[in-house]
C-alpha cells in the first residue's frame, strides 16, 4: 500500500482457467467509467497517475492490479466517490451490469485508422489465436499441478487431527471476533491477494496488512488452513463484520486471506508462493501442522512427498513460462494497434476520459 491506495487483484490466471472476481468490488457504485479499445490503448489513460492524483487529493483508491500484465491496472476505485474505473478490454470487455450506476463508455478504437486496422487484419488474428493458445496451455499445466497438488494434501489430510482442527478454528473465532453481534448481515468482498503472473507469483500482503494485527498462518497442503478461513469468514458475516475475502490465486475455491479492519485483524495462509514470518511487533503465528497434525508426518513420508514437490514445481514453472510467452506475444500486438493510432485523435479521447474523472472528483485537471 502506498499512502491510501490500496493494491489487490481482481482476476487471476487460475487452475480454472481465468477467474475474475472484479463484480464484487465493482458493487454498490455510482459512477462506473469504463475505457474500451484495441489491446494496450487503455494504458494510455495512465491508470497510475490518476491514481495517484486521487490519492494525493486525499481519497483512498483501490488499484487493482492486471495478473496478465505488470505494467496496467484493470481498474480503480474510489469507495468514497462511489466511483469505479475498468479497463473494459480482454479479460475485462464484459463488464457486468452495476445496479443504479451511470455508466460512461470511453473508446479509444474510435482514434484507429480503420483501413489501417483492415490491412493487419490477419496479423492481428493470428497473433490472438497465439495468444489465447499460450494462455489455454498455461491453464492446463495449473490444473495438472493443482491434480499434483491434491495428491500432496491427500498424505496431511490422512494424517490430520480434525477435532483439534475445529478446537483450533473456534479459539480463532473467539479470539478474533468474540461475542460480538448486530443486528445486521456483515459485507463480503472478494478479492484476490496474489496471482501467477508473467513475472511468477506475484501478492500484496504487506500493504494489505498494513496497521493490522496479523495471524500468520502456517502448516501443509491439506492441513486446513483454507477451511479455517472459511469458518472464520463465515463467523464475521454471521456476526455483522464487513470483511474483505481473498481468495488464492492458484484454486479460486480456496481461501487465502480475512481481512476485518473494523476489528483490526487480517489472518492470512503464509506459505510458499505468499511466505512470510513475523517481522512486525505484533505479529502472531498460527501453526496448523504442529496442532492438527500427527507429529512426524513429514519424516515418515519424506520418500513420498519429495517427487510430488518436484513434480508441482515443475508444472507450475512451466505454466509460468507460457505466461510469459503470451505476454511477449501480447506486446507485439500492442504494438500493430499502436501502429494504427491517430494520436491527436487519442489524445483528444484520453483528455476527455480525464477530465471526467478528476472533474468528478473536484481534482483540478
Amino acid at each position: 500500500m502506498s499512502d491510501n491506495a490500496y493494491d489487490f487483484y481482481g482476476g487471476g490466471n487460475t487452475a480454472r482457467g481465468y477467474t475474475s472476481l472484479l463484480p464484487s468490488s465493482l458493487q454498490g457504485l455510482e459512477r462506473l467509467c469504463v475505457v474500451r479499445g484495441g489491446p494496450g490503448l487503455g494504458k494510455r489513460c495512465e491508470l497510475r497517475s490518476i491514481s495517484d492524483k486521487l490519492s494525493a487529493a486525499g481519497h483512498e483508491v483501490w488499484r487493482i492490479a492486471c495478473a496478465s500484465d505488470p505494467d496496467a491496472l484493470d481498474a480503480l476505485i474510489v469507495p468514497g466517490l462511489s466511483l469505479g474505473i475498468v479497463d473494459g478490454t480482454t479479460p475485462n470487455a464484459i463488464v457486468p451490469e452495476i445496479v443504479g450506476a451511470t455508466v460512461v463508455e470511453f473508446d479509444l478504437g474510435e482514434a484507429c485508422d480503420k483501413s489501417a486496422l483492415s490491412a493487419r487484419e490477419s496479423e492481428m488474428a493470428s497473433l490472438d489465436q497465439e495468444i489465447a493458445d499460450r494462455f489455454a496451455e498455461a491453464y492446463a499445466g495449473f490444473a495438472e499441478a493443482l491434480r499434483v497438488h491434491d495428491d500432496w494434501e491427500k498424505i496431511y489430510i490422512g494424517n490430520m487431527d480434525f477435532q483439534k482442527a475445529d478446537e483450533l478454528t473456534q479459539e480463532c473465532i473467539d479470539r478474533l471476533i468474540g461475542d460480538r453481534k448486530s443486528a445486521r448481515a456483515g459485507s463480503e468482498a472478494h478479492r484476490f491477494l496474489g496471482a501467477a503472473t508473467p513475472l511468477g507469483a506475484v501478492d500484496y500482503v504487506p500493504g494489505l496488512t498494513e496497521g493490522l494485527k496479523r495471524y500468520l498462518l502456517k502448516g501443509r497442503p491439506g492441513s486446513g488452513k483454507s477451511t479455517m478461513l472459511k469458518k472464520l469468514a463465515a463467523a464475521a458475516a454471521e456476526r455483522g463484520c464487513d470483511s474483505e475475502i481473498y481468495h488464492c490465486g492458484f484454486d479460486p475455491n480456496s481461501l487465502d486471506m480475512v481481512v476485518v479492519r473494523e476489528l483490526g485483524f487480517a489472518i492470512f495462509d503464509s506459505t510458499a508462493p505468499h511466505e512470510y514470518f513475523p517481522d512486525r511487533p505484533s505479529d502472531e503465528i498460527v501453526d496448523m501442522y504442529e496442532r492438527c497434525i500427527v507429529p512426524g508426518t513429514d519424516e515418515a513420508h519424506a520418500d513420498e512427498l519429495a517427487p510430488i514437490r518436484q513434480q508441482y514445481a515443475a508444472n507450475m514453472k512451466r505454466s509460468i513460462g507460457l505466461l510469459s510467452e503470451a505476454r511477449s506475444l501480447r506486446d507485439q500486438l500492442e504494438r500493430l494497434y499502436a501502429e494504427t493510432v491517430d494520436s491527436p485523435a487519442v489524445e483528444r479521447i484520453v483528455e476527455e476520459f480525464r477530465r471526467d474523472v478528476l472533474g468528478f472528483a473536484s481534482i483540478q485537471v
